[in-house]
């Protein structure tokens, strides 16, 4: 998948939402700004909002105005959750540059997270659909805070099963791609059915994406260009691990192993060579497919268009992404 080249097709659209987010965040304060302008900087993929505009041209052929504040909405929400998860995990590096938190204290990180997040429910109000919108992004401001209490107590008790991992990553990152799709398509005043096609779409795309992060964990560093091992030193069961424990007699022994990484924080590589060896990363794919072919099977009812050729793009390039 070429970014550059989506962008392009997204054109004035693109543009519109970029634009957008830079004028939410317009403070008139000078070290609010500054700091702004140094996290749009460092922006990342931004697949939210581009799945977010693409949805909205998939099933109409064209943005509104509408359309481009919820793809802003979905990134400046998206933001605010990684600066505050950066606070919460004590992070030092996201997407290869010192974090907020670290750079500046976790009171002003709080403060900055916070002016993200309430930039984007400014983004859904007074609009044309903020009625139909406005309960979409909160039900999953709610998802956001219930799955990470969930990883919480399921990282204390290590007893993670598949179905509570599935719970954790639909409520963590699923729901907010969910939501971005689903507020394109109601931008544009889209049938019932491309609606819910929308929402189909999102959360297993969502979904995919976090389960190869996941994988990503497993691997080795320096292929992919991050940190890794940092699920396991948190005590998060994931994917690769439940799949190598499947069926597996020594089952309860490691999450014994899981349980005391604090005490014997050597346990972490051996858990990564178990997973390894017993095809933990392998189960993890094949499950990662079955989403990417729901993502795939969701798009079946829109009608043909380049901007749907692209969301199936983004639904496969789960399974062969690099980072």
């Amino acid at each position: 998948m070429n970014r550059e080249a989506v962008i392009s097709l997204l054109g004035a659209d693109w543009t519109a939402y970029e634009k957008q987010v830079r004028e939410a965040l317009g403070s008139g304060i000078e070290l609010l700004d500054r700091i702004n302008d140094g996290l749009l900087s460092n922006a990342g993929k931004q697949l939210r909002p581009m799945m977010s505009l693409l949805m909205a041209r998939s099933c109409a052929g064209s943005c509104t105005q509408d359309s481009v504040r919820y793809a802003a909405a979905s990134e400046l929400l998206h933001n605010a959750t990684l600066i505050h998860d950066d606070i919460a995990d004590e992070s030092s590096v996201r997407r290869g540059k010192p974090t907020l938190s670290a750079l500046l204290g976790p009171s002003t990180a709080v403060l900055v997270g916070d002016y993200w997040l309430s930039k984007s429910v400014k983004q859904i109000v007074d609009t044309g659909h903020q009625l139909s919108v406005t309960p979409i992004f909160a039900r999953t401001l709610s998802y956001l805070a219930e799955g990470e209490m969930l990883q919480l107590q399921k990282a204390e008790a290590a007893d993670t099963s598949e179905e509570d991992y599935l719970r954790i990553v639909y409520c963590k990152t699923a729901s907010l791609f969910e939501s971005c799709c689903e507020a394109a398509a109601v931008s544009v005043d889209a049938p019932q059915n491309y609606v819910e096609a929308a929402k189909r779409y999102g959360a297993a795309t969502g979904i995919a994406f976090q389960i190869k992060d996941d994988i990503f964990d497993y691997l080795d560093g320096e292929s992919i260009g991050k940190p890794v091992g940092i699920d396991l030193k948190e005590r998060k069961i994931t994917l690769p691990l439940l799949g190598a424990m499947k069926g597996a007699a020594d089952e309860a022994a490691l999450r014994a192993m899981v349980s005391t990484i604090p005490e014997h924080p050597e346990n972490c590589d051996k858990l990564r060579s178990i997973v390894l060896e017993r095809g933990g990363t392998e189960y993890a794919a094949a499950r990662l497919d079955d989403f990417v072919r729901e993502a795939l099977s969701a798009l079946d009812v829109l009608p043909d268009s380049p901007e749907k050729e692209i969301l199936a793009q983004l639904a496969r390039y789960n399974a062969i992404r690099k980072k």
